[in-house]
């Protein structure tokens, strides 16, 4: 293998795992607008509506660190992810007349929520293991994907 289709090939091995974080978040977000949307009048619980949002924006969060910083190993980008959750739920005990306000628009609902709640950093850990399983499922996937590669090679 030459030097440049080395090269070629570490960056798409490095892009994979972020082309498929990027789609993770993108499919989370549907189903997280989808589940706050109609997850009510389709009759689901609703704490199921409330906490599998805030699972999902945890779950969210997991990916996002990982594109972020594709190179670290999960559990820190698990780690990172729990400060920042549990700094966004921290913040929603701060009030300032603009900041309340932003948190009155959808955006400012859906990034940092309106009310504390000790719980959501309980659905933020359990979403952020989530990511952490889907992530290695998608990395398990492309282990046996490029061993197979390999063997239809040879």
């Amino acid at each position: 293998m030459t030097n440049s289709a080395a090269q070629n090939s570490g960056t798409a091995r490095q892009r994979s795992p972020t082309v498929a974080r990027m789609g993770f978040c993108l499919a989370i977000v549907i189903v997280g607008l989808g589940l706050r949307g109609f997850g009510l009048s389709l009759g689901l619980p609703g704490l199921l509506v409330k906490y599998g949002g805030s699972v999902l924006w945890g779950t969210m969060l997991f990916f996002l660190v990982g594109i972020a910083a594709s190179s670290l190993p999960r559990w820190p980008i698990a780690s990172i992810s729990a400060v920042i959750a549990i700094g966004v739920e921290l913040i929603r005990l701060v009030h300032f007349p603009w900041l309340d306000s932003f948190r009155l628009t959808l955006a400012g609902a859906l990034l940092l929520g309106r009310i504390f709640s000790p719980w959501d950093m309980l659905a933020y850990g359990v979403g952020i293991l989530l990511g952490m399983l889907l992530d290695g499922f998608r990395s398990s996937i492309l282990i046996r994907r490029r061993s197979a590669l390999r063997s239809a090679k040879w």
